[in-house]
């Protein structure tokens, strides 16, 4: 094998190598969008004494009052898998109700939340207040930004902070 043989061999050993080295590719991240807002749900022993709704939240001195539109709450049902991989599940009704107060900006600072609710016939119900911190989290990589979310539940004890 003459000279120019053993560049061709050297050039074509060259390309091919160089096609088995790894090149990291970014991970594709969701286009979703992040909510601002704090969502309640009403515990399901609770929701007969609430007609309606109000919540204050209050974070680095910033305070958001307004009535907070109850719906139906859900759980998800597990339909299970095919055999190919395709997996399916479904909402059904829990007995609670949902609801979302929308806020300008939220972050993982210190929020006050104050929940004046009143029964169906109009009467007031106790006022429960509860100091928490948001969560954040990264649900789809570091790479895809962090979700804060501010849940709580309400039931006949007061405000909690949901799990």
């Amino acid at each position: 094998m003459g000279k120019p043989g053993v560049l061709l061999a050297l050039m074509t050993t060259a390309v091919l190598t160089s096609g088995c080295y790894y090149y990291p590719v970014p991970t594709p991240c969701p286009m979703i969008a992040q909510a601002s807002a704090v969502s309640v749900t009403v515990a399901r022993e609770y929701v007969p004494q609430v007609g309606s709704l109000r919540l204050k939240a209050c974070q680095d001195g910033v305070c958001k009052e307004a009535a907070v539109e109850l719906v139906p709450g859900t759980a998800s049902i597990d339909q299970g898998c095919t055999p190919d991989g395709a997996c399916s599940a479904t909402a059904s009704p829990d007995g609670t109700m949902i609801g979302m107060l929308m806020l300008e900006s939220l972050t993982e600072a210190p929020m006050a939340l104050t929940a004046t609710a009143a029964a169906p016939d109009g009467s007031a119900q106790p006022v429960h207040t509860l100091n928490f911190r948001p969560r954040g989290a990264y649900p789809y990589g570091e790479q895809c930004g962090k979700f804060v979310t501010a849940s709580v539940i309400l039931d006949a004890q007061g405000l909690r902070q949901a799990a």
